[in-house]
């Protein structure tokens, strides 16, 4: 576009001057220079010091023989802001040999009669410099831009990866202690009471395919299949009773207990939804592992605007259940994405208590 608008006589008043020498009548020479001037505009943000070199020395030329101004030598400020934006290596070095051209270039005016002052040649010099500048600029917007791209998606991706590991510790940490619970009650049962014994292998066999369903869930996210059917099959606070069941199979004696403040519960985001399960599952697993066979009690609060989850194990003999852990630290995490929060400590009275405030959401 430039190499054709420098041929519209009506925008020759526009242009990069500085020789202001005789002007000597256009010929092949003089559109050479002109075309010299323009074209190299195209590889410029590739080749930005080649782009720089031969339009810089054709505008040079083009002022010392004195040739009519033309609005192609605008392409010398595009060319500066080009090498300023692309250029990437020897920066410094390309600066400093044409400052040394450009010297050349105002003795060489000066001796052939040019009535400009070394103080408009500064001037002149200060524009390129400004040019050269604001593309140095943008170069370094660009940069600084791509690294907080590149931070981001880090920082995503250590979040994705974080959520995952918490997704396989609760799953994995569940089921298989529940799977251990269940097979050493199965082994003591194997001689005296093989009946029951045979419903504690039962047990084991359900769990495994729980576990299995849940693994799969988890691989079809990762996996990014797009099967709508998916989130269908995310745990939900709907499905707890399957977890206070599995435990009561597991030998925990567990009772569950579920209160709202307008009749029955509304379905929330799945993010709550699922983060409901997680403590409940959680808190199941501790109280399986370390209070074998102490009363434990789920209770969901619904309130119009928060989900309130109490698990409570009964006993003195429950003191070594964790307050911190990878399950419970990872539960933490995962609420306070949800602007929410959970305490797990003794109880005064003895026992363990774990409460979760979870504030609803919508998905939209």
């Amino acid at each position: 576009m430039l190499t054709l608008l420098a041929f519209v006589p009506t925008l020759d008043a526009i242009a990069a001057q500085i020789g202001d020498l005789p002007v000597r009548p256009p010929d092949a020479l003089a559109v050479t220079l002109t075309l010299a001037q323009t074209v190299p505009l195209a590889v410029g943000s590739r080749w930005p010091a080649a782009s720089l070199s031969i339009i810089g020395v054709a505008f040079m030329a083009h002022q010392a023989l004195g040739y009519p101004q033309t609005f192609g030598s605008i392409g010398l400020y595009l060319a500066l802001y080009a090498a300023g934006a692309h250029q990437r290596r020897f920066r410094l070095g390309l600066a400093a040999v044409w400052t040394a051209a450009y010297v050349v270039l105002v003795v060489l005016l000066l001796n052939l009669g040019s009535p400009n002052r070394v103080q408009d040649f500064a001037a002149f010099y200060l524009v390129l410099g400004v040019i050269w500048m604001t593309g140095t600029g943008m170069r370094r917007w660009r940069a600084e831009e791509a690294e907080r791209r590149r931070l981001s998606a880090s920082l995503a991706t250590a979040a994705e990866r974080a959520r995952i590991a918490r997704e396989l510790h609760d799953v994995v940490t569940h089921h298989v202690t529940a799977m251990v619970i269940q097979a050493d009650a199965a082994q003591f049962l194997v001689g005296s009471a093989p009946d029951r014994a045979g419903d504690g292998l039962a047990a084991i066999s359900d769990t495994g395919r729980r576990a299995l369903t849940e693994l799969r869930h988890l691989l079809d996210v990762l996996e990014a299949t797009g099967d709508s059917a998916t989130a269908d099959r995310t745990p939900t606070l709907g499905t707890i009773s399957d977890l206070v069941e599995q435990a009561r199979v597991s030998g925990q004696p567990v009772e569950l207990a579920e209160h709202g403040e307008h009749g029955e519960r509304r379905a929330q985001s799945v993010d709550v939804e699922l983060a409901a399960y997680r403590v409940v599952q959680e808190a199941l697993t501790n109280a399986i592992k370390h209070a074998t066979g102490q009363p434990t009690t789920v209770t969901v609060h619904h309130h119009d605007d928060r989900l309130d989850i109490e698990v409570t194990t009964d006993g003195a003999a429950t003191a070594d259940l964790p307050v911190s852990g990878r399950g419970l630290n990872g539960l933490r995490a995962r609420l306070r994405m949800l602007d929410g929060d959970l305490l797990a400590a003794p109880r005064p009275e003895g026992g363990f208590r774990v409460h979760a405030t979870i504030p609803f959401r919508s998905d939209s």
